[in-house]
């Protein structure tokens, strides 16, 4: 399980949207192994009075975060950076330096899915990668 949220100037972020849901989606099923069809993006587009960021960034600053159930492997986490570095940058054209990405994992027993604490779900996919 995962809920992704996409933080941006809305100027920049609304054109891109499905561009980059894809791109995501790409990286968490490669380096978390969700099923294909496990797609939780939510999208905050900015105005600029709302939306400040440190000097050396541009316009296309985007913050990513996720929120997941426990249980990835380190590396597996950091499959998933190294992923969204590289698919944001090469298919947005935004530079490394203008994302920031944040894992945010707890247990199943803290989410509520489908009337259901999280941990008494049936998932038919795995967690621990």
């Amino acid at each position: 399980m995962g809920q992704i949220k996409i933080y941006g100037l809305k100027e920049r972020l609304n054109p891109i949207k499905e561009s980059f849901s894809n791109i995501i989606h790409s990286c968490l099923v490669e380096a978390f192994e969700i099923p294909t069809d496990k797609r939780f993006h939510r999208f905050f587009p900015m105005e600029k009075e709302d939306f400040h960021y440190a000097n050396g960034r541009t316009e296309s600053y985007t913050v990513i975060e996720v929120s997941i159930f426990e249980g990835r492997t380190v590396e597996a986490k950091k499959k998933l950076i190294r992923l969204l570095y590289e698919r944001i940058n090469s298919g947005l054209n935004i530079s490394s330096q203008d994302i920031e990405i944040t894992i945010f994992e707890t247990p199943k027993h803290n989410w509520g899915i489908r009337g259901l604490p999280g941990d008494e779900l049936s998932l038919d996919y795995k967690v621990n990668v």
